[in-house]
């Protein structure tokens, strides 16, 4: 689904990525954790190209994101990004939020996006505040309409940039339970964070992420019970002491 190769990104004062390739497969729920500033988030953004890579390739089933005739607008509408916040259109209700994308991305009609929007909107629990406006709603609330509108485009994948960072930690759970809905469901998705317990459980993979690179790949058992590698089992030990 996603190929990865010698990926660089270079900023005037740093460089985030410096030649990470990996390939993630159709159904992968992959958890990427790793210390700040190892190029979790850089790498999400490249993949959606909200940054524009300094070199290397990335290819979403079979187009090569980095070729200058990519339709852009296109792969995104097929790789959705959920953000740490939240990103909703203030001015619309919940419902709006998940009907302009449809209507206005993909042409829906506004009945079947609503219809559709109403059954997106009781997946993530939230089917009895269509009519509330973001303001109104707490910030987990927030996180999962945020979820449900990037579903509403129906995208192959979904990349999770730190979902419940900005979160009080009494609404962490309510979004991650969505997020183990939708891997219960087979989404293929892509999840940075900080919390452990969620990458541990969460998913079929995890990469660790330092210095630029994959350091380390492997099922959740292997990271956090058995890692290869002795930067990956300080990490892990740190963070499990921090608990």
């Amino acid at each position: 689904m996603i190929e990865i190769h010698d990926l660089y990104k270079e900023y005037p004062n740093s460089t985030p990525l410096k030649g990470l390739s990996v390939t993630i497969n159709d159904g992968d729920v992959v958890s990427i954790i790793g210390p700040s500033g190892c190029g979790k988030t850089t790498l999400l953004r490249c993949l959606n190209r909200l940054e524009t890579p300094t070199s290397g390739s990335i290819k979403f089933n079979g187009i090569s994101l980095t070729d200058k005739k990519c339709d852009i607008c296109a792969v995104r509408r097929k790789m959705g990004m959920v953000f740490q916040t939240f990103n909703l259109f203030n001015h619309l209700t919940v419902i709006e939020n998940l009907m302009i994308p449809q209507m206005d991305l993909l042409g829906t009609a506004r009945k079947t996006a609503y219809d559709k929007s109403m059954m997106l909107l009781r997946l993530v629990g939230l089917d009895g505040m269509t009519r509330q406006y973001p303001c109104s709603l707490s910030g987990g609330q927030k996180q999962r309409v945020a979820i449900a509108r990037t579903l509403s485009t129906d995208p192959d994948v979904i990349l999770f940039d730190e979902p419940t960072s900005a979160l009080d930690p009494t609404m962490v759970g309510e979004v991650e339970s969505v997020i183990h809905r939708l891997a219960e469901l087979g989404k293929t998705m892509m999840i940075v964070t900080h919390e452990m317990r969620l990458a541990r459980e969460i998913g079929n993979r995890v990469l660790f992420l330092s210095d630029g690179i994959v350091y380390e790949d492997g099922t959740p058992e292997q990271i956090f019970q058995h890692p290869s590698k002795e930067l990956t089992r300080r990490f892990i030990l740190r963070h499990s002491e921090n608990r």
